[in-house]
């Protein structure tokens, strides 16, 4: 029996399922039929209750090929997944160490699709940091796109993190990365290469 091969998107922090750059990597995947399956599940705001549902969904797709895409936060969650699964990886305007940032969201915030109030403690701050990847043992998995307009994380922390991967780097822009929907084809194209 053939391995199907599924796409897992991992939204940002206060994000959703129905943020754009996840509704433009469905329409892709359906209009090209690149995977056989898109899963974009709604992620837990407490960063280790996130990485639990994210290794459960990857548990489950032992069978299959998987490959990530991460945006933001999401982009954190991927490099840890893909480091500890050995899959592929883009990585869209990932964050970097977010832990060393996240004093300054100590707090409640308000998701920008569901309206849910997610309360960030210093608890969550150390589950980030339980999470850091300090050395890539493959970074020939990775992809990062990054715009060097971002105006929420330096882009350049992510660059010298991911120095030795692939990488797009765009002049201007913004965190919500314009040229995403330019770029699809070839996220796919590396990621599709990179499975065994």
């Amino acid at each position: 029996m053939s391995r199907s091969t599924n796409l897992l998107y991992l939204h940002g922090f206060l994000s959703s399922p129905q943020s754009h750059k996840a509704q433009l990597t469905q329409e892709y995947c359906l209009r090209t039929g690149c995977v056989d399956r898109v899963l974009v599940p709604t992620l837990h705001w407490g960063p280790a209750a996130a990485i639990a549902q994210l290794h459960s969904i990857m548990v489950a797709e032992s069978g299959n090929n998987v490959i990530l895409i991460g945006s933001s936060l999401g982009g954190y969650y991927a490099t840890t997944l893909a480091q500890h699964y050995g899959v592929p990886a883009a990585l869209v305007n990932p964050a970097v160490g977010p832990f060393e940032r996240w004093q300054e969201y100590l707090g409640n915030h308000k998701n920008f699709y569901s309206n849910t109030i997610h309360t960030v403690t210093r608890t969550h701050i150390e589950e980030l940091q339980n999470l850091d990847i300090a050395l890539l043992t493959n970074p020939e998995n990775f992809l990062l796109l990054v715009g060097q307009g971002d105006e929420t994380l330096d882009y350049r922390n992510a660059v010298r993190k991911f120095a030795e991967a692939s990488q797009i780097v765009h002049t201007g822009g913004s965190h919500s990365y314009e040229n995403y929907a330019a770029d699809l084809p070839a996220v796919f194209s590396f990621l599709l290469s990179r499975i065994p």
